[in-house]
């Protein structure tokens, strides 16, 4: 998720920046900018899942999931919901939303997992959310979503190998269409201005200034996705430094951030 009470991007799946990720935990959920950026996100995921007849019987897994924002948002869209990230700050807060007496707490398909995820077949994600029992070893999901992580990934092939990995085959997906899916959103890259998502006193763990399509259709294509599709899905108005380094979020111009859609399905 992201590592600072003005930033709206979910923690890193690396281990960078996690001590940063951890103690803004508790206060994260408190930032309008965070709020809406999720909101946004989540519209543009209905809009690209299947109808809830078939959604209703997915099993997702969410990488860099934070505080859950994202996940508690679909979570009664699906199945289940296997909530994963590197901060353990942001897994606490979660498993605390969705024990505590409210409207969280009747939420009984997601569970938080709290690990850097960089083995497909890792049994830490083998845990049926719904009933508590190992799945299969041969399990796989029929969706995995990943909201405002890319940019602070190094090595993003490494992660889509992995997500490939943890997505069904069409030889062994239930619906018509073919495997799993992968759906992720993150801040697109269209200039200098991208820098500026960022204050720069939290750059710590910033692997990029936002993605691009050109780089995003290779990444995919390149670990194996086909119906490979990048496109813009929404853009964000956003309270930026009024200049470099100086911290005045609040008082600094908004700044419009468009947001880029990935897609590609598991053969």
């Amino acid at each position: 998720m992201a590592s600072q009470t003005t930033a709206t991007d979910p923690t890193p799946t690396t281990g960078t920046g996690n001590a940063r990720f951890n103690t803004d935990a508790a206060n994260w959920d408190s930032n309008p900018s965070i709020q809406l950026a999720t909101s946004l996100a989540f519209e543009s995921y209905l809009s690209r899942l299947p109808p809830p007849s078939e959604l209703s019987s997915f099993n997702v897994l969410e990488i860099g999931c934070g505080t859950g924002l994202l996940s508690l948002l679909l979570a009664p869209h699906v199945r289940s919901l296997t909530a994963v990230d590197a901060a353990e700050g942001m897994i606490d807060v979660l498993t605390h939303k969705l024990s505590s007496v409210g409207s969280h707490a009747q939420i009984k398909n997601v569970r938080p997992v709290a690990c850097l995820l960089e083995d497909p077949e890792d049994p830490i994600i083998k845990i049926d959310p719904v009933t508590g029992e190992a799945w299969d070893g041969n399990m796989k999901f029929d969706l995995v979503i990943s909201h405002l992580v890319l940019h602070h990934v190094a090595d993003l092939s490494a992660l889509f190998k992995t997500i490939y990995g943890t997505l069904k085959p069409s030889s062994t997906h239930g619906h018509q269409k073919g495997g799993g899916r992968v759906i992720t959103t993150d801040f697109e890259n269209f200039g200098p201005e991208a820098r500026r998502f960022h204050p720069e006193a939290k750059m710590e763990g910033v692997e990029r200034h936002g993605i691009t399509k050109e780089e995003m259709e290779g990444v995919l294509k390149g670990v194996g996705f086909e119906e490979v599709k990048v496109e813009r899905g929404f853009v964000m108005q956003k309270r930026v430094e009024s200049e470099p380094g100086k911290g005045d979020m609040e008082r600094g111009p908004v700044v419009e951030f468009p947001f880029l859609v990935c897609e590609g399905r598991r053969v």
